[in-house]
């Protein structure tokens, strides 16, 4: 496959999850309002949707890909950080903020990523979250898909899980594509073990396994109370839900994130990870253009960079 195609896959990934992003966030509230607003399908007013930092370290992936066709650690440590200065509203938590702090003041990001959490390094869902576009470029080649996606988790997530959850995300958007080029939709049991099969033995991997055996047909939430919804921000908390959401909606980029949204939890993440993945097989009819009109623009935003 030639680079501009890889690109073209990667700039497609990052929009879907733009749209997932920005689209999630919109659902935070109080919780009675939210869910009324949800069974309704009320979307949020059509002023410009803001994304979050999920986006905004998926901007910092695509331009290291555009420039390097790889992943550079030293580059993109570089661009997270100045990124997270651009703007540290962004939704950022806690750990990240520590972590890229650091790295802006200089502290070496191996360093950084590895002290918190008692040297145990964070196990949380960011990794994950912009792990998609990496997936979409190497749709072609899993053995480079799976060391390139543990390359980019470990600048700010040196736990194994958190490694997982990232190396699944990509893996799943890689199956997208392949069931988009050869017009073939895996069924949800089949795409998801396809993922596992190639992951290492964790709770992410464990928790995932669980979502085999959920048809479509569960209330949500009794889909959540297995799998999680990402309240607690981790990987395994996380990947699960959004993984079994994408399974179940490959060719319906809209009604993927309807249910995403319906889970609750931490939605601009799970919205980003499941619009990366579903935008890339998804019928274009599915992909509503007052969605795509409405976000924000990550192509003319500030954290778009002229030089690396």
């Amino acid at each position: 496959m030639r680079k501009e195609q890889r690109m073209e896959l990667v700039h497609k990934s990052l929009k879907g999850l733009s749209i997932g992003d920005a689209f999630g966030d919109s659902f935070f509230g109080e919780q009675e309002v939210i869910k009324e607003k949800i069974e309704r399908r009320e979307i949020p007013e059509l002023t410009k949707w803001e994304f979050t930092d999920d986006t905004v370290m998926s901007i910092a992936i695509m331009e290291i890909l555009e420039q390097f066709g790889e992943i550079n650690q030293e580059k993109l440590a570089q661009l997270f950080a100045q990124n997270y200065q651009k703007d540290i509203n962004r939704g950022y938590g806690g750990t990240a903020h520590k972590i890229l702090r650091e790295i802006g003041e200089g502290k070496p990001w191996q360093q950084a990523a590895k002290e918190v959490f008692d040297g145990q390094g964070s196990m949380g869902n960011g990794a994950a979250m912009r792990s998609a576009p990496i997936g979409a470029y190497y749709s072609d080649n899993f053995s480079k898909l799976i060391d390139q996606s543990q390359l980019a988790a470990e600048i700010t997530h040196a736990n194994h899980e958190a490694s997982v959850g990232a190396i699944a995300v990509a893996l799943a958007a890689s199956l997208a594509v392949k069931s988009k080029e050869t017009g073939i939709t895996l069924s949800p049991i089949k795409f998801l073990e396809n993922i596992i099969s190639y992951l290492e033995e964790s709770d992410t991997k464990s928790k995932i396994s669980k979502s085999l055996h959920i048809p479509a047909s569960y209330r949500i939430e009794t889909v959540t109370a297995i799998l999680g919804n990402g309240t607690k921000l981790l990987a395994q908390d996380t990947v699960p839900f959004a993984l079994w959401c994408a399974a179940h909606h490959l060719t319906d980029f809209e009604e993927a994130l309807w249910t995403a949204v319906t889970g609750l939890g931490d939605r601009d993440t799970i919205g980003a990870i499941v619009g990366s993945i579903v935008i890339l097989s998804a019928k274009e009819e599915t992909i509503p253009k007052v969605w795509v009109d409405s976000v924000e623009d990550y192509q003319k935003s500030m954290f778009r960079n002229k030089k690396i």
